[in-house]
């Protein structure tokens, strides 16, 4: 798994400095104003705990995460 920004140039992504094969599926996260995310109150809730306990660095690093994950293939 890989984590990468880009921008959309004619209507596609492009991404600076990563090479994909042909036919990668993708996911894409688009930034913006224009949508707004709506949650439920206990969605809410465990969304800012999460963001409390990154905020207090507790977790594993990207490496320990990027590890576990190919574990997953």
């Amino acid at each position: 798994m890989q984590i990468a920004s880009g921008t959309i140039i004619d209507g596609k992504v492009v991404v600076e400095g990563l090479s994909l094969p042909e036919g990668t599926v993708v996911t894409v996260l688009a930034r913006g104003d224009e949508v707004a995310v709506r949650l439920l109150p206990q969605q809410e809730a465990e969304l800012l705990d999460a963001l409390d306990e990154a905020d207090r660095e507790e977790g594993i690093s990207a490496e320990e995460l990027f590890a576990r994950l190919r574990r997953f293939g």
